[in-house]
């Protein structure tokens, strides 16, 4: 192996280590403010209420936002150099639209809850638009089971995260289409770092 193309690998390896760490610093951020925080439903209240102006949780939140735009979003270019398509466009948009959701808390005016609302709306669209986008690469390249689970994840998020905007459980839709990507993410990851290793 030429010097050229460890770097590459080494590099792609680190770049993937935000698939890693961006998923798990949110998850971890909501599992606990949800637990600590008064007056909060994780089944009924949506996730960004940790992180509204004046909640004693957002700073908790803020940070668990901001950690996974950034992390996903180094994560997307290891994804495009090591998946042909588009799924990591969609990944970086959801990164971008998470730190976007980080800078336009709930609770600072009604115009920023707008905008809030447009940031969350398209990080859910583009992080559910992540593992389908994946769905046809994989299958070219034969990792056929991996097509599948890409399909299952993307189609649930979809699912979960439109029925949150409903008034029924919606925290807990949130958090299953949210978790279900936050999963692939992880495990791609994962194998992106095990191949550059390799």
């Amino acid at each position: 192996m030429s010097s050229r193309t460890g770097t590459r690998r080494g590099a792609l390896s680190r770049g993937a280590f935000g698939g890693v760490i961006g998923p798990i610093a949110f998850v971890t951020a909501w599992s606990i403010g949800g637990v600590v925080a008064s007056h909060y439903s994780p089944v009924d209240d949506a996730i960004s209420h940790l992180a509204e102006v004046g909640a004693p949780t957002r700073v908790l939140m803020t940070s668990g936002f901001v950690a996974f735009g950034i992390g996903v979003s180094v994560y997307a270019l290891a994804l495009r150099a090591a998946l042909p398509g588009w799924s990591w466009v969609a990944a970086a948009a959801s990164g971008l639209a998470t730190i976007g959701v980080a800078v336009a808390p709930l609770g600072r005016s009604s115009s920023g809850d707008v905008v809030h609302g447009v940031f969350a709306g398209a990080g859910y669209v583009a992080l559910a638009a992540t593992p389908l986008l994946a769905v046809a690469p994989l299958r070219r390249a034969g990792r056929v089971a991996m097509a599948r689970a890409s399909v299952a994840a993307g189609a649930l998020s979809a699912i979960s995260l439109s029925a949150s905007t409903t008034p029924w459980l919606s925290g807990l839709f949130q958090r299953a289409g949210l978790s279900v990507v936050d999963v692939w993410i992880v495990a791609t990851a994962v194998e992106i770092i095990r191949e550059g290793r390799g």
